[in-house]
């Protein structure tokens, strides 16, 4: 497993508005595609290419195209939802699956409660879209779903992690070809699951009910 943290000075500067309790949902929204294009980039630097012949205005040349099977994108329900449209706008002709899974608030074990998935993923490149990397289960739980359906390599993008989650995958994910690319490391959970310094809920602050 791979761990990639994208410090770059706008990366940055928008998390830090992000944070801010007194940003308001739709500012919120829109900095989280912004980032998401962002770590985008970070994350698509190993996506599978092929050679195609194109001619320019000029002359004939070689250039390369996204190779086939097209990627997969998985927004994890409902937060990652918020970062569907920054991944799509950088890697448009991927395909887009959808995965729900929620925590409970108690054992802060994850549940999956949807999925849209094909049902074959044999030899995909797979991005798993989700804003908080806590306490690491439901980001496990989501790539061992993927890879169980055969899929060749997974990258997840995630905008803050925790280092207890950061950890956590990496153990169960040691000897898979797995990436993870987040835009900040935070100092630790707090005992109810959340990451601290964090920006509170993404779910519940991308679509206003706080």
């Amino acid at each position: 497993m791979r761990v990639h943290v994208a410090d770059h000075p706008l990366i940055t500067h928008k998390l830090t508005v992000l944070r801010d309790q007194d940003t308001p949902s739709p500012v919120f929204r829109s900095l989280v595609s912004e980032l998401m294009t962002l770590l985008a980039y970070e994350g698509t630097r190993n996506v599978r290419v092929e050679p195609v012949d194109i001619v320019t205005p000029v002359a004939p040349t070689t250039g390369v195209r996204i190779a086939e099977p097209r990627p997969l994108i998985v927004p994890i329900l409902r937060a990652g939802l918020g970062m569907l449209e920054g991944m799509t706008t950088l890697l448009p002709s991927a395909e887009v699956g959808f995965l729900g899974m929620a925590r409970d608030e108690e054992t802060l074990e994850p549940t999956t409660y949807a999925e849209r998935l094909p049902d074959d993923l044999t030899d995909r490149q797979c991005f798993v879209l989700d804003p908080m990397l806590a306490t690491g289960g439901s980001l496990i739980a989501a790539i061992d779903y993927l890879l169980a359906r055969g899929a060749e390599d997974v990258t997840a993008v995630c905008i803050l992690a925790a280092p207890e989650g950061l950890r956590a995958v990496e153990e169960a994910m040691a000897d898979r070809d797995v990436t993870v690319v987040v835009g900040a490391v935070d100092d630790h959970l707090n005992e109810h699951g959340f990451i601290v310094p964090g920006l509170g809920d993404a779910g519940d602050r991308l679509y206003g009910t706080v």
